[in-house]
């Protein structure tokens, strides 16, 4: 995931086509593929503390690898969130959807919500639309619970995965799918 996360980096800061790249690499049987759509980061209740874990494990192993994905995860939530900012300036970032994939409730640790943290932290004015949730906030950012006035009252909307609701505001939608 990482190496398709930074992959989708450097085709984004030069212009390329971030899905013909990944279809090349992928065309090496060794890589196939399955699961190799960028994304925010990774998350998820296992994956960021597995990794974390790992790291521990290697502490006194000579290692770069592990590191370097620890790592790798932190440096795309900087670059995405940097890139939102970029394009919304100083008016209301909506976040649709805190899940990491179509069809799931599942929003435990989901790399959007370290994409919402820094964006906060740069001072952005973060809104939700997550269907799932009957709340009013989460982590300190108001949740709407009408999809046309999230889509109004927001200059960009961020979405780890574009779903058919997206397509009447398309040209306002940020997304790495």
């Amino acid at each position: 995931m990482s190496f398709f996360n930074e992959l989708d980096t450097y085709t984004q800061l030069k212009g390329l086509n971030t899905k013909e790249i990944i279809e090349g690499v992928c065309l090496d049987p060794r890589i196939g593929s399955h699961y190799n759509n960028p994304s925010f980061g990774y998350g998820g209740y296992c994956l960021p503390k597995d990794t974390k874990q790992l790291l521990a494990n290697f502490n006194f192993v000579p290692n770069k690898l592990i590191r370097a994905i620890v790592e790798s995860n932190d440096v795309r939530k900087d670059f995405i969130s940097e890139e939102i900012l970029s394009r919304a300036g100083k008016r209301v970032i909506g976040v649709y959807r805190l899940t990491m994939k179509s069809g799931s409730d599942n929003f435990r640790e989901s790399s959007i919500q370290g994409v919402i943290k820094r964006l906060r932290v740069k001072g952005a004015t973060v809104v939700i639309y997550e269907p799932t949730l009957s709340a009013d906030s989460f982590d300190g950012c108001k949740v709407i619970h009408s999809f046309k006035e999230f889509a109004d009252m927001t200059s960009v909307i961020v979405a780890n995965r574009f779903s058919e609701e997206l397509e009447s505001v398309k040209d306002k939608v940020f997304t790495r799918d």
